[in-house]
């Protein structure tokens, strides 16, 4: 038995319904288990469930999902035999990075307790996630202009479903204990650019108008801390102007290429109608 938390985003859905296909047997966390609408045959239960981890081997642990409870998780999934877990990490924890980032603390205090816990781990690296654009669908549905801050902000987007695919060979296959994967999709884009190929797939005239740095702080207080969207900006700016990282994880983990930003468009036309 495996443990999905997270499984109602889009990382965890996609896995779990890899999961399923494959035939192994999945237990997903959700806070709403009656609204989950996960496959038939997945056992959903809230985080705290006293029989969350009754005969599971395998753990895969969301981060932003867990929040501050990671550490109790650990101990109650070592308590009840779990063997490993693959941790969905961040690929802000690098060489070299702002460690007082309050998105690189989170997540590197989390690979520190999973490194304490005593079980076998894997951990995620991704770096900017294409379902990062769902945030402009609001904008799109209404007219023909996005605003966001640094339209040149340079990144390799991943698909979620590719996220998934390492996940999922990670909890199957041997030889990724003490594996850090670092996930990209296949090439450069900026947010900019990241428009124009959703005007392009969607059929619209579609233009990125940037907006002041400060301006799209407050817009992203008004749904988190504002610390948090400080960090978020903090982790977009270094990006205009570079050269973003691209890695062939996917495809050496999964034996398929990382699917391009337009792929991952065109995989979500639907997410953008009016």
């Amino acid at each position: 038995m495996i443990v999905i938390t997270g499984a109602t985003g889009n990382i965890g859905r996609a896995l779990v319904g890899r999961l399923v296909t494959a035939g192994q047997p999945v237990r997903a966390v959700s806070r709403d288990p009656e609204r989950a609408a996960l496959p038939s045959g997945v056992e959903v239960m809230p985080l705290a469930s006293d029989g969350l981890f009754e005969g599971v081997s395998k753990l895969f642990l969301h981060v932003q999902a867990t929040g501050d409870g990671i550490a109790t998780v650990l101990d109650r999934a070592r308590a009840a035999g779990v063997r490993h877990v693959v941790l969905l990490s961040s690929g802000i924890i690098q060489e070299g990075a702002d460690e007082t980032n309050p998105i690189h603390a989170g997540h590197a205090a989390a690979e520190q307790l999973v490194h304490a816990s005593g079980l076998e781990w894997t951990f995620l690296r991704p770096t900017v996630f294409s379902a990062n654009a769902l945030q402009w669908a609001p904008q799109i549905r209404v007219g023909d202009i996005v605003r966001g801050p640094f339209a040149d902000a340079a990144s390799a987007p991943i698909h979620e479903d590719d996220i998934a695919a390492v996940a999922e060979r990670a909890l199957l296959d041997t030889g990724h204990h003490g594996a850090v994967h670092r996930l990209t999709g296949p090439e450069a884009t900026t947010t900019a650019g990241q428009v124009a190929t959703l005007g392009r797939v969607l059929g619209l005239n579609l233009r990125y108008v940037e907006m002041p740095a400060e301006e799209a702080e407050a817009a992203l207080a008004a749904h988190m801390p504002q610390q948090v969207a400080r960090g978020v900006l903090k982790s977009f700016a270094v990006m205009v102007g570079s050269e973003p990282e691209i890695t062939a994880t996917v495809q050496n983990v999964t034996g398929h290429p990382a699917r391009t930003f337009t792929a991952w468009a065109e995989d979500h036309r639907t997410d953008f109608a009016t």
